[in-house]
Order: structure tokens, then C-alpha cells, then sequence
């Protein structure tokens, strides 16, 4: 018991440490004069996420089921979270729920009002994420009780937040100086590339907490979750080159990083039930499908600036699917169907179903939440802002004095 609880303290630690880790990711690849509200979009998060899911969130998303749809009022503001083992759930859980939204944030960089992101996070949290956490992982839920795998967050973090970065996309256009697809352009350089890599490896290492915590003991699934993690990641990187190369690129720092954190995604719902071999497959199809989805939605011209829709949204989306083809590949993971059997192609289909019923459900809340802050208190600055850069508009502040 004690041996568990050190283990998913760590955990819920080192998947807190995940979020600064995307600030530097994020903050890298945009110009220098967006670094700090960009780097600002992840940390506040971790401050306004944690005191929503406190509050109301984690009720919503962990309280008893009403109808399998959401968690009642019974935990508003932590009540009977008591015993150790209930805080230490709700403070893991919690850790998920400050990244997912942060997630979100690199499709509109560079050009949304700080104070319109803030309202978009807490409505974002408490209307698209909590409901489906609860389909998902509590007990009621209805994608839960369907059998829907999803051992650490494909559904719920990736395609959750990767459809809701695409929706952002389209809402709020693209950045000053991006062209549409016919008219080229798109060359939005990234102004610090040590600054991604460093990002991407906080978010490599913290992984580790994100999918072998989500075991939520120190066992064989979590040892598991540690060994395919790391190699779907490797897997990811390198495909990603591949994919460099083929498309006639030059093999990057940046892809190195984007390819890691693809194979990162799409090994996440399924660590718990998939096997080494398994896990390279997986990194591998993220490679290909992340890569081809950047690159689709370049030349269709919608600016997600920084690729989340096509590195978790396609990534959780494949991932989600890989689950179903490969649970019980290379582990021995309790209840897995064979391969091929009646129960396989069952399970594929209730993979599919929360595929689809998460793109529509976060696309469509998504969607309306934009609309309604933009057509309130309104979604981007102005166009003289953007061209200033909303480091000092935005926060009086710059990342370089010099």
C-alpha cells in the first residue's frame, strides 16, 4: 500500500511537470516576441485547471453517475474526498485535467486575448473535459461500462483536446502573414529550437508518470506502461525522420521532437494492454498519420500553429484505434479477446464508437464556447497587437532583453 502511494505521488508529480515542459515545447517553436504569453498559456493553466477541478470539476468528471453521462454535485468542492487513497486519485487526476486544456493552446498562439484564454480554460475544462473523463474512466460511465479502452488518456486528453485545437483553428483564423493553401507561405519560423527540445524532453520524461501512474498501483501494468512508452516514443522520433526524408525535407530537431511526442500519444490508451513489438507499430502508424496531417492541413491553409490536431488529435485518434487492433499483443493483459474473434471485432467497434462520439462532442462544445467569448468579450487582439507581439501588449513583459 505504501510502496503504491509513493509510486502515484510521484507520478501525479512528474505529469505536473509535463505542463512547463509544453510551455517550453510551445514557446520554442513560436517567434520571440509571442514566447511569454505562450509559455503563460501552459502555466496558468496549472493555477486556474487545479482550483476548477477542486471546486467543480473533478465532480463532474468522478461523482456518482447520472446516467452515465456525467458525475452528480456530490464532491463540489472536495466533499468526502477524504482517505488518502481518494485525494491521491483526485490530485492525479487533476494533474490530467491541467495539461489537456494547455494542450489546446498551441492552435491559436500567437494572436488570442489572455483574458479570452482564461474564460476559454475554465469553460473548456468544465463543459468538454469533465463529461468525457467521466464516459471514459469512472465507474458508470457509459463508454466505461461499454468496455472502451483507454488506459491513460488517448480519448480523453488527445483527441478531447486535438478536435478542440482544430475547432480553435477554423474559429479564429489563421496568423497575421499565413497564407491560404494556394497562396503558399506558411513559414512561421520557430525563433528557439533548444528551448523545443528541452520541452520535449520534460514531456518525454514526465510521460512516464502520465501512463505508467495511470496503473494506479506500482505492478506489472505499470512496469509495462513505463517499457512500451518509451519505446513508442523512440519509434515516433524516428519514423517522423523518415518521413523528413521522403517528403525531401532535412531530418530536424523539430521533427525529432514532434516524432517523440507523436509515438507519446498514440501508445497512450493502449500501454496498459499492448507489448513491446505492439508499441513499435504504434509509434511507427503516429509517425506517418501525425506527419501526413500536418502537412494535410497545411496545404488545406488552417493555421493550428502548432500542430496539435495533427500530433494529437490524428495521434489519439490512431492511437485509440491501435488499442483495439493490438490489446493483449506481447503482454498478457486480464480480458483481452484473440486476435480476430468475435470479441476483437467487437472491441474494434467500441473503440470506433468513442472515437467518433469524442471528435463530435468536443468539435461541437468546442465550437460553441469560441463563439460565444467571440462574440462577447472577443477572441483575438487586434491586428496592431499581433504585429507587436503579445508579450508586452498582452503581459508588459519580454522574454529577451536583448
Amino acid at each position: 500500500m505504501n510502496a503504491d502511494l509513493a509510486w502515484i505521488l510521484t507520478c501525479s508529480a512528474l505529469v505536473l511537470l509535463m505542463t512547463p515542459g509544453l510551455g517550453f515545447f510551445y514557446g520554442g517553436m513560436v517567434s520571440r516576441k509571442n514566447a511569454v504569453t505562450t509559455i503563460m498559456h501552459s502555466f496558468v493553466a496549472m493555477g486556474l485547471c487545479t482550483i476548477v477541478w477542486v471546486l467543480w470539476g473533478y465532480s463532474i468528471a468522478f461523482g456518482t453517475s447520472i446516467a452515465g453521462f456525467v458525475g452528480g454535485l456530490d464532491h463540489l468542492a472536495l466533499s468526502g474526498v477524504d482517505s488518502a487513497e481518494d485525494k491521491l486519485f483526485m490530485i492525479f487526476q487533476c494533474m490530467f485535467a491541467i495539461i489537456t486544456p494547455a494542450l489546446i493552446t498551441g492552435a491559436f498562439a500567437e494572436r488570442m486575448k489572455f483574458s479570452s484564454y482564461a474564460l476559454f480554460v475554465v469553460l473548456w475544462l468544465t463543459i468538454v473535459y469533465a463529461p468525457v473523463a467521466h464516459w471514459v474512466w469512472a465507474s458508470g460511465g457509459w463508454l466505461f461500462e461499454m468496455g472502451a479502452l483507454d488506459f491513460a488518456g488517448g480519448t480523453v486528453v488527445h483527441i478531447n483536446s486535438g478536435i478542440g485545437a482544430l475547432a480553435a483553428a477554423l474559429i479564429i483564423g489563421p496568423r497575421l502573414g499565413f497564407k491560404n493553401s494556394k497562396g503558399v507561405k506558411h513559414d512561421q519560423s520557430e525563433h528557439h529550437l533548444p528551448m523545443i527540445i528541452l520541452g520535449a524532453g520534460l514531456l518525454w520524461f514526465g510521460w512516464f508518470g502520465f501512463n505508467a501512474g495511470s496503473a494506479l498501483a506500482a505492478d506489472e501494468f505499470a512496469v509495462n506502461a513505463f517499457v512500451v512508452t518509451n519505446i513508442a516514443a523512440a519509434a515516433g522520433m524516428i519514423m517522423w525522420l523518415v518521413m523528413s526524408v521522403i517528403m525531401g525535407k532535412k531530418p530536424g530537431a523539430v521533427g525529432a521532437a514532434s516524432g517523440a511526442v507523436a509515438g507519446l500519444v498514440a501508445i497512450t490508451p493502449a500501454c496498459g494492454v499492448v507489448g513491446p513489438i505492439a508499441a513499435i507499430f504504434i509509434g511507427i502508424g503516429a509517425g506517418v498519420v501525425c506527419y501526413l496531417s500536418i502537412e494535410l492541413l497545411l496545404r488545406l491553409g488552417v493555421d493550428d500553429a502548432l500542430a496539435v490536431w495533427g500530433v494529437h488529435g490524428m495521434g489519439g485518434t490512431w492511437g485509440a484505434l491501435a488499442t483495439g487492433l493490438f490489446a493483449g499483443v506481447g503482454f498478457a493483459a486480464a480480458g483481452m479477446p484473440e486476435v480476430f474473434s468475435p470479441d476483437y471485432w467487437n472491441q474494434l467497434t467500441i473503440q470506433v464508437i468513442g472515437i467518433v462520439v469524442t471528435w463530435g462532442w468536443s468539435f461541437v462544445l468546442t465550437s460553441a464556447i469560441l463563439l460565444g467569448i467571440k462574440y462577447t468579450i472577443g477572441l483575438r487582439v487586434t491586428e496592431s497587437e499581433e504585429e507587436e507581439g503579445l508579450d508586452h501588449n498582452q503581459h508588459g513583459e519580454v522574454a529577451y532583453n536583448r
